[in-house]
């Protein structure tokens, strides 16, 4: 508390404002991710709007993204809106998110290596997506673990899995 009694002093007292200055800031570090992020995954026409709804959906809960992970959990939202998308087959309304993204993500369809694709394929929809997220989008770690929904140490052993099973699946 400070000394009058308002609120927290020392270290507590530093927050992110998640301001009109903080948006922008954000957009511009991480709006191209997001709008390449659905160009691997859905068709180029719908890509500008889906990059849309992230980002007004950012906006519009703004209190709820982390400054620690602000790209991880776009990537979170992005598979919400995606898979909603897909779902309605129409616009999506940036208010209603699934529980789950939808894990049968067409991206593997954009790799161009028959012997990956194959790979892929025989590898289930959760592993797709721990590999794809951590190979396309560069997440490891905590931003992989905010992406999928997990700790850390969830995340870890996902992607470990993955790679042993695309390993496995892999043709020789």
């Amino acid at each position: 508390m400070h000394l009058d009694g308002t609120g927290p002093v020392g270290a507590a007292d530093v927050t992110c404002v998640h301001d009109e200055a903080w948006f922008e800031s954000l957009m511009t570090a991480h709006a191209k991710a997001v709008h390449r992020y659905f160009a691997r995954r859905s068709d180029w026409c719908d890509v500008d709007d889906l990059t849309a709804d992230v980002l007004a959906t950012a906006w519009r809960r703004r209190d709820d993204v982390p400054d620690e992970a602000p790209l991880a959990w776009l990537y979170r939202t992005a598979g919400f809106v995606l898979a909603n998308h897909r779902r309605k087959g129409r616009p999506v309304p940036v208010a209603e998110l699934p529980e789950a993204a939808d894990l049968d993500d067409p991206a593997w369809h954009a790799v161009r290596d028959d012997e990956l694709r194959q790979a892929l394929a025989a590898v289930g929809p959760r592993d797709r997506q721990v590999l794809l997220l951590n190979a396309w989008e560069g997440l490891v770690g905590e931003g992989l673990a905010a992406a999928l929904g997990v700790s850390r140490t969830a995340a870890d052993s996902a992607l470990s899995r993955a790679r042993s099973r695309l390993r496995a699946a892999w043709p020789t």
